[in-house]
């Protein structure tokens, strides 16, 4: 993983979070809210919230009284997550490391996770983490992409700047929000961190946009593939995403797009 692929600052956290969220995580966010309301909790702990996309989907399915911490790596991504979800007597919010959690042991029935894991620089420790804070009958519940091939708006953006930059392409979306999707790894690296029980299911979905440019806007602008475009020519961001649009346009039609999308979600127990 390169240094810049858990870097969302500057304008990223808003385009991700007004284009990216809609686009590819409202769904995903609305089935890890269905699951952990299955299990009834009263505490709650999420790792890499993120502007808040599962908070919101969570926090609507539980009822008052629940206890909530959200936490995030990246500032900026939490202030968003916090202004957009409002007054909630529920909502802590913590600037966190999910492989270094400042919460005691045994402090949660659920943890949950959405598309963050593959950003861990040591998955095995962050699981060991969320394990530690889980009480003993609790359940950790993440996802994450599948591999990019699956997702097909995001393989397209990957081929269209493959053209753009042919001696160095770049690599983020294939090498770390799709590049964490072999099963038998994933269960590897959770046993390894004292998980028992686990389950494992790959759920696809359809992507939707009002058009090819608002797809491009999402993924050029609202991702860490922004510093990676920039880092090769900060003059060609634009060119890049209009590059990727043309590319949508040219496979998907010039009005409102829709591409197949698919992630594995994840289970686990002690």
């Amino acid at each position: 993983m390169s240094n810049t692929d858990k870097v969302f600052a500057g304008s990223i956290p808003k385009i991700y979070d007004e284009y990216l969220v809609p686009l590819i995580f409202a769904h995903y966010a609305a089935d890890i809210a269905k699951r952990i309301a299955a299990l009834s909790p009263s505490t709650i702990l999420e790792t890499a919230a993120g502007t808040g996309a599962v908070t919101r989907a969570v926090t609507a399915a539980l009822p008052p009284g629940i206890r909530y911490v959200a936490t995030d790596l990246n500032e900026p991504m939490l202030a968003i997550a916090a202004q957009r979800q409002g007054e909630d007597p529920r909502m802590t919010w913590h600037q966190a490391d999910a492989t270094a959690l400042p919460f005691d042991e045994a402090a949660f029935d659920a943890v949950c996770c959405q598309f963050g894991v593959m950003f861990f620089p040591d998955r095995v420790k962050g699981y060991a983490e969320a394990k530690r804070v889980l009480r003993p009958e609790g359940t950790f519940v993440f996802n994450v992409w599948d591999r990019i091939e699956e997702n097909v708006f995001a393989d397209d953006a990957t081929a269209a700047l493959g053209k753009m930059f042919p001696d160095d392409p770049p690599r983020f979306m294939v090498r770390t929000p799709h590049g964490y999707h072999d099963k038998a790894i994933i269960r590897a690296d959770l046993e390894q961190a004292g998980f028992r029980h686990i389950s494992i299911q790959t759920l696809a979905a359809v992507s939707r946009a009002p058009s090819a440019e608002y797809v491009a806007i999402a993924l050029c602008q609202g991702t860490p593939l922004r510093s990676e475009i920039e880092a090769r020519d900060a003059s060609k961001l634009q060119a890049a995403t209009d590059l990727v649009a043309e590319a949508l346009r040219s496979r998907h039609g010039s009005g409102a797009v829709e591409g197949k999308i698919q992630a594995i979600v994840i289970e686990a127990r002690p």
